[in-house]
């Protein structure tokens, strides 16, 4: 009897590059491309809201130059946010701070590669998007949760395309795992296999570990596509359905932040945190990253999370009894 390996290989043939090896071609990319297909999806999702007339109002007809413009605005300040995020936040070697300029330098300072704006946060991204959106409703004087809850209803699904763009990268993956969709992911840590929690773990997975080999890859949760399913595409259909039964402007809008940080929060038991951060807050000190032995052992993005779900109860609140206030007396 044959026992089949529970895990999954990670591709040979994924590479981040989309066309690796070829010269000017190969500084394209999955990423990069992941953020243009991200954007487009929002685009044209907020122009079919546009069609349906979620972002007229009584005084003012939207037109698509508006949401050109409001998208554009939201994405300068979205890829500031989360560049500048990821570098103060999740920098723990101080490069950034004593050089700042770094920050949106897209080469690598030892070697001269092009690397892109390698490092990006959702949160700093969500806290930049939001500054974006907040300023163009001012400057055109829009209402501004009519046109949150427009977007926040057509960006989820783009998030799909980032996540995957991670697991393209084969980074942010998960935490060992003996389930059978683990895999093995190749820049992941190894593991000495004198340990005989190793051992036993390979073995429960069947994986055979040849003679003489002394550091072993394990399967881990591909944590990057249970982010693409359930905070891209199951938020998105969520916040998709409602968009046309929200009973208040503001409504959605404090939905999607409800809901991204109770997706993530959870997800992020089966990702692994930064190495080089570890638990902000843990209950078992000396706890390995690379397996989740308690609940109570919180990551930064968890933190994170927990502080936009109690931001998204608050927008839900004070959006409603603002709209409660707006009603006329009967």
């Amino acid at each position: 009897m044959t026992f089949t390996p529970l895990f999954i290989p990670y591709p040979s043939w994924l590479h981040p590059e989309i066309f690796p090896g070829v010269p000017v071609l190969g500084l394209l990319r999955w990423y990069g491309l992941m953020y243009v297909f991200a954007f487009s999806t929002a685009f044209f999702l907020l122009k079919k809201e546009l069609t349906e007339g979620a972002l007229n109002s009584s005084t003012y007809t939207a037109t698509e130059d508006d949401i050109f413009s409001f998208i554009a605005t939201g994405i300068v300040f979205l890829i500031i946010g989360a560049r500048i995020f990821s570098t103060l936040i999740y920098d723990t070697n101080g490069l950034y701070r004593e050089k700042p300029w770094l920050i949106f330098w897209p080469f690598d300072v030892n070697t001269g590669q092009f690397t892109g704006l390698a490092g990006m946060s959702y949160h700093g991204g969500f806290i930049g998007g939001l500054a974006g959106m907040i300023i163009w409703c001012r400057r055109h004087k829009q209402p501004l949760f009519k046109w949150i809850d427009a977007m926040v209803a057509a960006i989820p699904l783009g998030y799909t395309f980032g996540r995957l763009g991670n697991f393209l990268n084969g980074e942010l993956y998960g935490r060992i795992t003996t389930m059978p969709w683990g895999m093995l992911f190749p820049y992941a840590e190894r593991f000495s296999t004198s340990f005989e929690w190793v051992q036993e773990f390979a073995a429960k997975i069947g994986m055979a570990i040849p003679e003489g080999t002394h550091l072993v890859n394990l399967p881990r949760h591909p944590s990057q596509l249970y982010e693409a399913f359930f905070e891209g595409v199951v938020l998105w259909a969520i916040l998709w359905a409602l968009r046309k039964h929200k009973k208040w402007d503001g409504m959605l809008s404090g939905l999607y932040t409800i809901g991204y940080g109770t997706f993530r929060f959870f997800i992020e038991y089966f990702r692994e945190p930064d190495a080089d951060l570890g638990y902000r807050i843990a209950a078992d000190a000396g706890a390995p990253i690379y397996l989740n032995t308690s609940l109570l052992n919180i990551s930064t993005g968890q933190v994170l999370c927990f502080l936009m779900i109690l931001g998204g109860g608050g927008v839900l609140v004070g959006t409603y009894l603002r709209s409660r206030k707006k009603k006329p007396a009967v």
